[in-house]
């Protein structure tokens, strides 16, 4: 997977608008303040925690137009209601969608298909970001916890697996964790939001490694401004949304520094610029999705073959 991403790798600057970019709005062809993305290859959908429309949305590769997965009912705590979802992913094992319903703290999961009402699975939670891995455990943040959380099916409590010892900037700590991301060998990166920085915590550790970012604020290449989405590919190279500083940043493995990816032209709407990114995603092709949060659109960013 990923497989055309290569330590040299650059991604064509001018974006294209797969969803959204007309305006803040509830029609099919607009978003309002999109947070998570997901790309399933397998079903060509692309789904969007589209947060103030209090809705999913799918959207088929090549299509403009989304539809309504999960939600659209108006923001509320309803079974067929979300309110303000930040992330979502695919649980393929089971054919449901994994929703965090941060407004109602809570996440509750949904049928793939024709699913007209959500079930919660965790509750009590103030979820932001939602990450599975490859035994199908579901990895939550809490941001008012300053953890992360691995669940199994029919957990109670769930298991800590990153923070969880108070607010700081400890590498036993978090403060205000938002996305996050789970490898292959089951190490979590968590945004670390308030600490501009990006940590790993492998399996079973008591404390993460800083593996992008500085801890202090700013907008230089050793520096973060409040990241949000985090992926990681093939290679072990981090990429993440640097929200305050409009651009998408890539920190190769034990790099003191990263480099731009797409954005970095200053807070817009052309196609070189972003406007607070949030979420991110690969397909298996290796092109890039961004959750573009005031922009109210999803812009992709193919990968540069000249």
């Amino acid at each position: 997977m990923k497989s055309n991403i290569h330590h040299n790798t650059k991604w064509i600057q001018n974006g294209i608008t797969i969803s959204g970019g007309n305006g803040n709005g509830s029609a099919l062809n607009q978003l309002s303040s999109p947070c998570g993305v997901y790309v399933d290859d397998d079903d060509q959908i692309i789904y969007v925690a589209d947060n103030l429309n209090h809705r999913i949305v799918g959207l088929k590769y090549g299509e403009t137009d989304g539809q309504v997965m999960a939600g659209g009912n108006g923001q509320g705590n309803k079974i067929n209601q979300l309110n303000s979802p930040t992330d979502v992913i695919v649980d393929k094992e089971r054919n449901n969608l994994i929703i965090c319903d941060r407004g109602n703290r809570q996440v509750v999961q949904w049928p793939v298909r024709d699913g007209t009402s959500g079930q919660i699975i965790i509750s009590n939670i103030d979820c932001h970001g939602l990450a599975m891995d490859n035994n199908g455990c579901i990895y939550v943040s809490d941001r008012k916890k300053d953890e992360v959380r691995r669940w199994k099916l029919g957990d109670i409590n769930g298991t800590l697996v990153a923070g969880g010892n108070g607010n700081g900037y400890n590498l036993n700590q978090l403060n205000y964790p938002t996305y996050i991301f789970v490898d292959e060998n089951r190490s979590i990166y968590v945004s670390d939001r308030n600490n501009h920085r990006v940590m790993k915590w492998m399996e079973g550790a008591k404390e993460g490694l800083v593996v992008a970012g500085d801890q202090s604020e700013g907008n230089n290449l050793i520096q973060l401004a409040s990241p949000e989405g985090v992926i990681v590919d093939h290679l072990g190279t981090v990429y993440v949304a640097d929200y305050n500083n409009h651009r998408i940043m890539r920190w190769s493995e034990g790099a003191k520094e990263g480099s731009i990816v797409v954005g970095g032209n200053g807070k817009g709407q052309q196609p070189n610029q972003l406007n607070y990114p949030v979420g991110l995603s690969f397909d298996r092709q290796g092109n890039l999705y961004v959750a573009d949060w005031n922009n109210h659109r999803i812009q992709r960013f193919d990968i540069d073959g000249s």
